[in-house]
């Protein structure tokens, strides 16, 4: 499957951009955003593109041969401020990060994300050597506890015990090594109204996990706290989140930010996908942008 950006002509819009501005894309994913960013600037213009995953950056190359100056940054975007001094750039003009995922992570990424293979459960967007744990050592490791206060308070899956129950129990005899196996685990410990239901029932355990192992609030919090420091005055910060706790963290974020008087809410409430959008990309339902600019 094509991997589609969520409201691209939107976000890019929210950014303003003039021609000679220097944009961060915060999570380079696909490109799709990127190539409408690059397409408003010109010569002068810079663009600064972020993954933790260096095969984004290695099937976008072709960016580079863009009008305006093109950096692709191999990296977390929490990095953003110290990637930029690295770059010799002080401030930029306008930051996007888009918090999904590009459609190939899942299918073709081999970290486990994906409940229908074999891979090793890592669920790491770098390198797996470089986390403190993976998904398969919380799984094998972690008491019962443990685990479905991990599936309850990042996936908010409401079956958390009873699957984590479910999982100390199987590695007793098996150690889980594969994500389908893991996934099974998951489907055969819960309700069968729910084995059913318009989601594949490890879904939200599987996002518990890939947050936990990532970091990805902690992440997020830090990030927009850096990039706000790189932003120009009248720069604008817009973010697009999927998970309703993600939503929440922009949400206050930029509320704090308002009652500071540092900024300035462009949108009162999140732009979300048209009827023509969520026809052509089913996935975009649950994608809030947000955006905000810098006083």
């Amino acid at each position: 499957m094509k991997h589609i950006s969520v409201l691209p002509q939107e976000a890019v819009d929210a950014l303003a951009l003039t021609k000679d501005a220097i944009v961060v894309d915060a999570t380079l994913g696909a490109g799709g955003h990127a190539r409408l960013i690059l397409s408003e600037l010109g010569h002068k213009g810079t663009y600064i593109g972020f993954d933790a995953d260096s095969t984004a950056i290695e099937a976008l190359q072709d960016l580079k041969k863009a009008k305006a100056t093109v950096h692709l940054v191999h990296s977390n975007f929490v990095n953003i401020q110290s990637e930029l001094q690295k770059l010799h750039i002080e401030s930029v003009d306008a930051i996007l990060a888009d918090l999904g995922w590009r459609t190939d992570q899942f299918t073709d990424g081999g970290k486990g994300f994906s409940f229908t293979s074999d891979d090793s459960l890592f669920m790491t967007y770098g390198d797996p050597s470089q986390y403190a744990f993976t998904a398969g050592d919380i799984v094998n490791g972690w008491d019962a506890d443990d685990i479905a206060n991990v599936l309850f308070g990042y996936g908010e899956e409401r079956y958390s015990r009873q699957i984590a129950k479910a999982i100390v129990e199987y590695r007793k005899k098996n150690t889980i090594k594969t994500a389908a196996e893991l996934a099974e685990i998951i489907f055969t410990s819960v309700p069968m109204s729910y084995r059913h239901g318009r989601i594949h029932p490890a879904t939200k355990s599987f996002q518990g996990l890939r947050i936990a192992v990532n970091d990805e609030f902690k992440v997020l919090e830090d990030f927009l706290a850096h990039a706000w420091q790189c932003l120009s005055p009248n720069g604008r910060l817009a973010i697009i989140s999927f998970h309703s706790l993600e939503d929440r963290i922009v949400k206050h974020t930029f509320r704090n930010l308002v009652q500071a008087q540092s900024g300035v809410l462009i949108t009162k409430r999140p732009i979300v996908a048209s009827s023509e959008e969520l026809k052509a990309n089913p996935r975009a339902r649950s994608a809030k942008l947000r955006i905000i600019q810098k006083i």
